[in-house]
């Protein structure tokens, strides 16, 4: 590696690294933070976090009705998950389709029951 030091003040201030070197560092570099952070992600798993089916993932981010597919993945009816939390599954499905918004409560129970955080039926 080719490098030119500038000093200043009879201190050395300053490295100068040809563009070829310094793309080169900073590939090393961005695959070392890449490994850190799946590291980082399968110790989650390891520690119990959930990981989703890249199917759900993408109904999610789609813009389908979150708690649908919530429901859908843990495997509710309408009916059954309304009945769980004590509300109608005409009301569960008026929530799905964005026809009504349920209450702070409604939605706690929603995400207790479905086994994720209220953001994540929003």
């Amino acid at each position: 590696m080719k490098l030119q030091t500038i000093k200043q003040n009879g201190q050395a201030a300053f490295v100068v690294v040809p563009v070829a070197e310094w793309d080169s560092i900073m590939a090393r570099l961005e695959e070392r933070e890449d490994i850190a952070d799946a590291m980082r992600q399968k110790a989650a798993v390891r520690a119990g976090e959930e990981t989703l089916p890249a199917e759900i993932v993408a109904r999610l981010t789609s813009g389908e009705s979150p708690l649908k597919v919530w429901r859908e993945y843990r495997g509710f009816t309408l009916r059954s998950l309304a009945a769980k939390i004590g509300i109608s599954s005409a009301a569960v499905s008026k929530i799905e389709t964005g026809k009504s918004h349920p209450s702070v409560a409604t939605l706690s129970k929603l995400a207790a029951e479905l086994g994720c955080d209220m953001e994540d039926l929003t």
